[in-house]
């Protein structure tokens, strides 16, 4: 789960964003293999450039190898609450001054805290990046922690967690759910953290956690936009070369989950549910613990069984029988450790859940039993490979591709060499990673309900 700030204020500014990019954006190519450079500075710290040249913007995107699933027993929230207090004072600027500053030459600006990572990115001029890497490498270290600045922020995260969870059914049944899938693995903690936790947090704790882990050696920084690497190397050097490097972290081993023996489900009924609606979850290896095309042939498995209106759910469910309004599937790939697999339906006017239930069982234990044919599975890898030629057209998307990818254990050789690896996949492993993980007496389901049916 991300949590970002600042939503409205983010896509006003991707709007006026949009009109710069029309004068240019027809002269040059988007970046390809073989354009994208990478180099580490004398303190540890990555960095990964992406020349694009279609519009006179920069995307600057700083990410630390540090998210919820790394948190100390007890401090759940704390690397969500850490990247709130990164936009209070530093020893040099006051609390704002890189918000101010962006806004005034009309860029934009954001963070998300996720389980694996952390990423602060602003999108701006490319005249103003040596700007906007003053400000990161600022706050990298030093960050004034004072009482009232960490109580204030504990509020408003608390007061977040009130809106976002506590008062939305359906964001409270997916906690449920997710502190049920995975038995004793840290991703069973929500990102924004349990609420009797967030309230004993205190500026020991973040204090800690910042000199810990906020530095250098423990960031990617990736730039996608209208510069050259040879410029960033001297502007990252100038910057972020300067801050002292941090403390060698031991590798990031988390527990195993055990393995699963039962299906277990979760039900939440609320008055303020009108249409119910149910997942099906697995726990699955992830890009960085599966075995080598394993990944790759269940991104593909989520996209025959339900990937949009030509996928197998759609068809059979919505199409031919009639029964469901929406379904869908897919693959968490990118995650440190094993990850998530899931299907989830809603029925539509007098169906039932449990018919819709059965129905996508049926589907899924078709392609475990009888696989996929040939044409759907290149139609997928068509629209696989097809995502990410159109994901370079954005910046940000190639940004934190490549982001969430170095920061999860993967390489840059690893996004290149993607494409290929799904090319290669074969309808034999499609079946055989249906039949391997989704396996109906070990599924997780949720149940959302109208308080009426409970």
């Amino acid at each position: 789960m991300g949590i970002r700030k600042d939503w409205p204020r983010r896509l006003l500014l991707a709007a006026s964003l949009g009109a710069l990019m029309t004068t240019s954006a027809r002269a040059e190519q988007a970046p390809s293999e073989g354009t994208i450079s990478q180099f580490t500075l004398g303190n540890g710290m990555q960095v990964v450039v992406i020349p694009d040249h279609r519009a006179p913007i920069v995307t600057h995107m700083v990410w630390y190898k540090i998210g919820s699933a790394d948190e100390p027993p007890g401090k759940s929230g704390i690397a969500h609450f850490f990247e709130h207090l990164m936009f209070k004072a530093t020893s040099n600027h006051p609390a704002g001054a890189l918000d101010q500053a962006v806004a005034d030459i009309g860029g934009n600006d954001n963070a998300f805290t996720s389980y694996d990572f952390t990423a602060f990115h602003e999108t701006v001029p490319p005249s103003a990046l040596g700007e906007m890497m003053g400000f990161e490498a600022d706050r990298m270290r030093n960050l004034v922690l004072s009482d009232e600045a960490v109580t204030t922020e504990r509020d408003v995260i608390m007061e977040e967690r009130r809106s976002r969870i506590d008062n939305d059914p359906q964001a409270q049944l997916d906690e449920a759910v997710n502190a049920t899938l995975y038995m004793n693995q840290p991703y069973r903690i929500p990102v924004i953290g349990w609420m009797q936790e967030i309230e004993q947090l205190n500026r020991v704790d973040a204090k800690a956690f910042y000199d810990r882990y906020y530095a250098p050696n423990n960031a990617v920084l990736v730039i996608a936009g209208d510069v050259e690497p040879e410029a960033v190397r001297k502007l990252a050097e100038e910057n972020y070369g300067k801050v002292p490097r941090g403390p060698d972290l031991p590798p990031r081993i988390r527990p195993k989950e055990p393995e699963k023996t039962t299906a277990r489900s979760v039900t939440l009924a609320d008055a303020r549910v009108s249409v119910p609606n149910f997942s099906m979850q697995w726990v699955v290896p992830s890009y960085n613990t599966a075995k080598p095309g394993e990944a790759e042939a269940l991104d593909l498995l989520g996209e025959i069984l339900g990937g949009g209106t030509r996928s197998r759910l759609y068809q059979e469910l919505v199409v031919k029988q009639g029964i469901a309004a929406s379904v869908g599937a897919g693959f968490q790939g990118r995650a440190l450790d094993d990850t998530v697999f899931a299907a989830y339906a809603t029925p539509r006017g007098t169906a039932k859940l449990a018919d819709v239930e059965k129905a996508v069982g049926v589907e899924i234990e078709k392609i475990a039993r009888d696989g996929v044919n040939t044409d759907e599975l290149e139609r997928a890898k068509n629209r696989f490979i097809r995502s990410m030629i159109f994901a370079r057209d954005r910046q940000d998307s190639m940004a934190n591709i490549y982001g969430s990818v170095l920061t999860t254990g993967g390489t840059v050789k690893d996004v290149e060499e993607w494409p290929e690896r799904v090319r290669k996949v074969s309808a034999e492993e499609v079946k055989t990673a249906a039949q391997r993980y989704l396996v109906l007496d070990k599924v997780v389901t949720g149940y959302l309900l109208p308080k009426a049916e409970n």
